[in-house]
């Protein structure tokens, strides 16, 4: 009688594995929005942190297929301009709907969500099994990366609408999260206990991510000011006028820092130097925050372009026309260019001349950036959906 039993489970359990499957790989504009209990899926690469790395430098590992295809897209109550990430089989990404989300990378199904108080417009960061990501309620959260649960939170004075990044402390023995608010104020927060190890004030919001590196942590300001901190204690190492408020993040890579501001300006900035290298002109605000691909700088721009400009002195190397303004900011893989639009679109261009190689229109804007990890693409829209693209 045993063995009958044994048998039999064994045959559901078979059974019920193969129609996991099949939804799985047989449908590949699943919509999904319920929880989830299957066991979630490894995946090559990962995208943990807002543009893919401390510095911010929008660039991803291995290469994507000359054309992508919808494999899921799951759906949340409000926009997600949120930026999303990837870690150890899961994709993390906030709602306008005041939700943090977590959502199985194979099938899209969620995993978990946890509640703020206001809207998420910030990219999570995820290291050591916990997400840190701030809200407009003006907290930001640590949660455990595998079932939401709360660690703590950390009260700032405004909101948050940016990703957090992340550093040493000086002795190298704990971990310590840098995240700048709408209350002026770029801080750093013990990541085990969720106090603050220091403050540093600037004279208006801070929009963007900080940018980590050499112990510095590097960001632009409404303040129009671009902020070098020194990472140990917080001090002030050198601020460097940008001419316009900076909404976008920059990326910080030899010593020199690049970054948009609003007034249709794009600048190289040496930061030991305290100068600033070349600028760029626009037609239009800098929303976006740049990737670096060799010896080009590549950035979208409100004037409905995506950029490429040559990193030694500024001058255009290809520009790609939208039908759209393009606060997106672009991820280069390998020698693609992935970048959304507000015209709806999501692009993949070539890097060397700005080509286009592929293209799906969503019909809504694309506000989010893309996260780009193990050969997939994920994106959230206006529309309320985080989509996710992969090979044919």
């Amino acid at each position: 009688m045993k063995v009958v039993v044994r048998f039999v489970l064994a045959a559901v359990v078979f059974l019920a594995a193969v129609l996991l499957l099949t939804r799985v790989i047989g449908d590949g504009d699943t919509e999904v929005s319920g929880p989830s209990i299957t066991r979630v899926a490894d995946v090559n690469g990962t995208w943990s942190i807002f543009r893919g790395d401390q510095r911010l430098l929008g660039r991803a590992e291995g290469s994507l297929a000359d054309s992508l295809r919808l494999l899921w897209r799951f759906r949340t109550a409000d926009e997600v301009r949120s930026c999303p990430v990837v870690a150890e089989g899961r994709v993390y990404v906030g709602s306008n709907d005041a939700n943090v989300y977590a959502v199985n990378i194979a099938d899209g199904s969620q995993l978990w969500s946890h509640p703020t108080q206001g809207a998420v417009e910030a990219a999570p960061l995820v290291i050591e099994g916990t997400v840190y990501v701030g809200s407009s309620d003006g907290w930001v959260y640590a949660l455990n990366a595998v079932d939401g649960s709360l660690k703590w939170r950390y009260e700032t004075d405004a909101e948050v609408k940016a990703s957090a990044n992340w550093t040493g402390s000086p002795d190298g023995n704990d971990l310590r999260i840098v995240v700048g608010s709408y209350d002026n104020r770029l801080h750093c927060i013990d990541a085990a206990t969720g106090k603050a190890a220091w403050t540093y004030e600037t004279g208006y919001y801070i929009n963007g991510a900080p940018a980590v590196g050499d112990g510095l942590a590097v960001f632009g300001g409404c303040d129009a000011v671009i902020h070098v901190v020194s990472l140990a204690d917080g001090n002030d190492v050198a601020h460097i006028d940008a001419d316009a408020y900076i909404a976008a993040s920059a990326a910080f890579y030899e010593n020199a820092v690049y970054l948009g501001n609003y007034e249709r300006s794009f600048l190289s900035v040496d930061v030991a130097k305290r100068e600033v290298l070349w600028r760029h002109e626009g037609q239009g605000p800098f929303l976006s925050s740049p990737a670096i691909d060799g010896d080009r700088v590549i950035v979208g721009c409100d004037d409905h372009k995506v950029y490429a400009l040559n990193r030694d002195d500024g001058q255009v190397v290809w520009t790609f026309e939208t039908l759209g303004e393009v606060p997106s900011s672009p991820v280069v893989c390998g020698d693609r260019v992935v970048v959304g639009s507000s015209d709806g679109r999501l692009y993949m261009l070539s890097a060397k001349d700005g080509s286009r190689i592929w293209q799906y229109e969503i019909g809504r804007a694309l506000a989010s950036s893309p996260a780009v990890a193990g050969g997939k693409v994920f994106i959230g829209c206006d529309d309320g959906y985080l989509y996710a693209f992969g090979p044919p």
